[in-house]
């Protein structure tokens, strides 16, 4: 069964909303793990967009099972990375336009500064993923720079219609699932991901662990928090 992750950035987003103290994504991470999250993962954008700074110093003291850090490749944020020490490190594309990632990683464009990214990370002993589009040639050039993991961007199957298209969307991810076991890598997939589509992608083969932020934080404002997060383990479990 894959493990949890459960990304709280859009609790941040609500606090934000007003530049308040509330809520705060720590006492959600809190919660989320009583009720059997993972992992919290949180997204330190360049803008400060929601998450801040204080919030991770905070989660690294205080999260119990794993803190998983999304971040770019910029040298402010490796050395943000470097000082607080996660338990993993997820590298991501951002641009400042975007609601949400809209994409992942171009590892190929990009590879002279992720690997760099990743050595510092790696040598100061973080565990280092990718969120990669599931593309052969991403994966492939993930395997050579030596990182242990990536993530798999899932959006594309979360936003294609029932049906043929979202059965598209699966077996790529099938094909990409495979080829990850086949070089080696730890298998991570998230974005889009809700109680109506995750099972089967929690199906995949060799899949570790499942991302998952805004279903869950939507859900938890009608059932609560510790519900929504036990509601998808649930799901995932099947």
């Amino acid at each position: 069964m894959p493990l949890l992750g459960v990304n709280i950035d859009h609790v941040a987003t609500l606090r934000q909303a007003r530049q308040g103290k509330e809520p705060d994504p720590v006492h959600a991470a809190v919660a989320a793990e009583s009720a059997g999250a993972d992992c919290i993962t949180v997204h330190l954008r360049e803008d400060r967009r929601h998450i801040q700074d204080r919030d991770v110093d905070v989660l690294r003291q205080m999260v119990s099972t794993r803190l998983n850090l999304e971040m770019s490749v910029s040298e402010e944020i490796t050395d943000f990375a470097v000082r607080i020490l996660p338990d993993q490190a997820t590298l991501v594309p951002e641009r400042r336009q975007e609601v949400t990632t809209e994409g992942g990683l171009d590892v190929i464009a990009h590879c002279d500064r992720v690997t760099a990214c990743c050595k510092r990370l790696s040598e100061a002993g973080i565990v280092v993923s990718l969120f990669i589009d599931p593309e052969p040639e991403q994966l492939r050039r993930s395997a050579d720079i030596g990182v242990p993991a990536v993530e798999l961007h899932t959006g594309s199957y979360a936003d294609a219609k029932p049906g043929a298209a979202q059965q598209r969307e699966l077996k790529r991810l099938h094909r990409a699932a495979e080829l990850a076991a086949e070089l080696g890598l730890v298998l991570n997939l998230g974005h889009g991901l809700d109680y109506r589509n995750v099972i089967p992608v929690a199906q995949l083969p060799g899949a570790n662990e499942l991302n998952i932020g805004h279903s869950i934080i939507a859900r938890s404002i009608t059932v609560g928090l510790q519900q929504a997060v036990r509601e998808m383990k649930s799901l995932i479990s099947r």
